[in-house]
């Protein structure tokens, strides 16, 4: 029986990275030795989209609005993109202290938390 999901997110500066979903996301975390944080992630989803091109695995983190998420970021000196008005959700990239991008949306499609 399944009983979650481990997510790994790439970085260039994983420490950097730690921090930020600690001290600017502020998300609960174990640190399991070393300097190594395990984060509790919100409700998740998964969703199965065909390959188009080269296959990969994408994360995204959701959000309830997208304007005041990206005025949070702005605070903290996110640099964050343009919102993209896609037909599944309002869309925006913010690089991550290590260097990488993180999608970030606010879904306009039905939920199953809901």
């Amino acid at each position: 029986m399944i009983s979650g999901a481990h997510s790994i997110i790439y970085s260039n500066d994983a420490d950097a990275d730690r921090n930020f979903f600690r001290d600017v996301l502020k998300f609960p975390h174990v640190d399991v030795g070393g300097g190594w944080l395990i984060f509790k992630l919100p409700p998740s989803e998964l969703a199965f989209h065909p390959i188009q091109g080269s296959s990969k695995q994408e994360f995204y983190l959701t959000c309830d609005d997208i304007h005041s998420f990206i005025e949070s970021m702005s605070e903290n000196k996110i640099p964050c993109t343009d919102i993209q008005d896609e037909s599944w959700g309002l869309l925006v990239h913010i690089t991550l202290p290590g260097g990488s991008n993180l999608g970030v949306y606010q879904p306009l499609h039905a939920s199953p938390h809901e």
